[in-house]
């Protein structure tokens, strides 16, 4: 060895990293699985940060372990701790999906294993191909975790697109914590921050184990912690110019009614529950010169609304003077060349005013696989398989995403349930709107990381678009949101009640909201660029 590869290399600890780099078989998976599951300590509502740096350098040190083997050799074995941390990372950070499946334990409680398992191992496979493609870039010391964050970041975003896409609890949603550090959203997206949070927190493994370097250990962390106070430091300064001001002459009311699910659907509660949402709704101190908007959470009525002119009725009563309600309710669609078929039934946001009419709605057009629809509906269907909205032929999808004309307001860019959870996917096309409006229903996850998690996905959205959230949720946690992030108000989960607040300006657009993950794209083109050049110059010559 050469004296300028002996000072750069690390001498091996005889201890715990050896152990882990030496691993093998079933013992290493169950080390990957384990060091996953440490890391959803990191997502809401615990935000645990600090562990990612233990579970990430774990995953860089058993992944060297299998780094002496050919390329192509070392495929199979990097795959497998990726899954196995991919799988433990999601059981760890999803098992609370399961419980939508007790709500009619009767019916669904056969599907929980296959929720809180399956599903965790299907994702698990994203961390499995991300771990076989930093494999074959491997190099010692900080290239191997550039490799994998690389990967990582490519995997991640594919998760948020293919199979309808389920980018819930991405690494870069983990880091972004805190007002200020949750800014950088603004300017590279949550997909932006998962590269940047795999380097940084695994950069202690560029020092460690037999293909630790200090030298690229030493300039990758520092690289880490350049990047890290500029963002921090741009961060502040967004923050320090942040308006609080208002939208004058708009009141919002939004409803929290903290209906059990168990209850919902249960044909004698239907009124008792419309009653409770009315009385909600009603303002005895309204003022008379602004508009007042009331926002009912998803699937608030136990009925589809457009199709009961009673209820409608009653909503246009309980309204105040300038009064508008934004309602999250089924909306029944019958097909006019088919009186006879079934109507078509889609999970809706209804606009109604005081008069009692419907003036617009909006259309959930991204359903949940299983939840609202099934794949294969009519085959499933002839089986017994429900979906746990039990809606024979399941939920319509709307045709397109679209912003809603609310009389009184702003334009409000509306979005139904996990519909606010897809980075760069929160606008429709064309003029930008003023407010993001999200309706959800997160009773069927009871007091669980569920809805804590759902809320800080929503912050997010807030300050990738620049625009104000209003988050109204059946048994919470229901808050209005600023461009930054920053909650201006909120009611907690499972408390009933009525969120008196007013609406915050938008910001200007954000770097994000131009570019969307364009410039995340390039940069990792670039780094593979280098890497595969790298892996290429390194490989053994046959002369």
């Amino acid at each position: 060895m050469s004296g300028t590869a002996a000072a750069a290399a690390v001498p091996r600890p005889t201890g715990l990293v050896d152990r882990l780099v030496g691993l093998r078989g079933a013992t290493r998976l169950v080390v990957a699985w384990l060091a996953g599951g440490l890391a959803a300590l990191a997502q809401a509502p615990l935000h645990w940060v600090p562990v990612l740096c233990v579970s990430l350098t774990v995953l860089v040190l058993l992944l060297d372990g299998v780094a002496e083997r050919p390329p192509l050799r070392r495929l199979g074995p990097a795959m497998a701790i990726g899954w196995a941390f991919g799988f433990g990372y999601f059981l760890a950070g999803l098992w609370w999906i399961g419980t939508a499946f007790l709500v009619e334990a009767d019916v669904f409680a056969w599907a929980l294993p296959f929720a809180v398992a399956g599903l965790p191992a299907g994702l698990g496979l994203y961390f499995g191909l991300a771990a076989g493609v930093a494999c074959l870039l491997w190099q010692p010391g900080a290239g191997r975790v550039v490799a994998l964050a690389a990967a990582i970041a490519v995997t991640e975003w594919l998760r948020g697109h293919l199979l309808t896409g389920f980018p819930w609890n991405g690494l870069g949603t983990a880091v972004a914590i805190g007002e200020v550090p949750m800014q950088a959203v603004a300017l590279v997206g949550a997909n932006g921050l998962t590269p940047l949070a795999v380097a940084v927190c695994a950069a202690p493994a560029a020092f460690l184990g037999p293909c630790g370097r200090r030298r690229g250990g030493l300039v990758l962390a520092a690289a880490g912690l350049v990047v890290v106070a500029g963002l921090g430091g741009y961060g502040a300064l967004r923050l320090a110019g942040a308006s609080r001001a208002e939208v004058p002459g708009l009141a919002l009311r939004i409803v929290q009614p903290a209906i059990d699910q168990v209850d919902k659907w249960r044909p004698e509660n239907r009124w008792w529950i419309f009653d409770r949402l009315l009385a909600q709704t009603r303002v005895p101190d309204a003022a008379p010169d602004e508009t007042t908007l009331v926002v009912w959470p998803e699937s608030s009525t136990p009925f589809l609304l457009n199709l009961s002119p009673l209820a409608l009725e009653e909503i246009g009563r309980a309204l105040p003077p300038g009064g508008v309600l934004l309602a999250g309710a089924g909306r029944g669609v019958a097909d006019p060349a088919r009186p006879e078929a079934p109507l078509d039934v889609y999970n809706s946001i209804l606009v109604i005013g005081r008069d009692g009419l419907v003036s617009g709605a909006y259309d959930k057009v991204h359903l949940v696989p299983f939840g609202e629809y099934l794949p294969f509906q009519s085959l499933l269907e002839r089986l017994g398989v429900e979906q746990l909205a039990r809606l024979p032929g399941g939920f319509s999808a709307g045709a397109e995403r679209r912003s809603l004309a609310v009389p009184g307001a702003p334009p409000a860019a509306a979005l139904v349930c996990y519909e606010i959870i897809f980075p760069g996917a929160a606008l429709p096309a064309g003029p930008r709107p003023g407010w993001i409006l999200n309706v959800t229903n997160d009773a069927w996850f009871g007091d669980t990381p569920g809805p804590y998690q759902h809320l800080h996905q929503a912050r997010l959205r807030a300050v990738e678009e620049g625009l104000p959230v209003v988050r109204a949720a059946n048994t919470g946690v229901s808050a209005v949101i600023d461009a930054y992030g920053r909650v201006r108000a909120r009611l907690e989960l499972g408390e009933t009640g009525v969120l008196a607040a007013r609406l915050p300006v938008a910001a200007d657009p954000t770097l994000y909201s131009r570019y969307g993950d364009l410039p995340l794209a390039l940069a990792l083109l670039a780094a593979f660029g280098v890497l595969a050049v790298r892996a290429r110059r390194s490989a053994p010559r046959n002369d």
